[in-house]
């Protein structure tokens, strides 16, 4: 993931075709270690394509992946709902001011 994100830094920065040692150099300037293997394996991927295109078609295949996952947040809310009630329960009756 840091080898993509130096190489997205690299382009937003102007750099259009970044080489292994720009992303070297990105990655070192945040005390990042750099693995040659994963740079070379990103270079060779992106090699000649335009990188707004690359994410357009990422983004058409994340909107194609259901997403699921809703439920927690949902019961998570119930929850909390539940810890109000019984705390508003807690006066039983009666104020310390009356």
């Amino acid at each position: 993931m840091k080898v993509i994100a130096a190489y997205l830094l690299a382009v937003l920065g102007g750099n259009t075709c970044p080489s292994a040692d720009d992303l070297k150099n990105i990655l070192g300037s945040v005390g990042a270690e750099a693995d040659d293997d994963k740079i070379e394996l990103l270079l060779s991927e992106v090699k000649g394509k335009d990188i707004t295109e690359l994410i357009a078609a990422g983004r058409e295949k994340l909107a194609s992946v259901p997403g699921g996952g809703g439920g927690a947040v949902a019961v998570a809310k119930e929850e909390k709902k539940e810890e109000e009630k019984e705390e508003s329960d807690d006066d039983m009756g009666f104020s310390l001011f009356d």
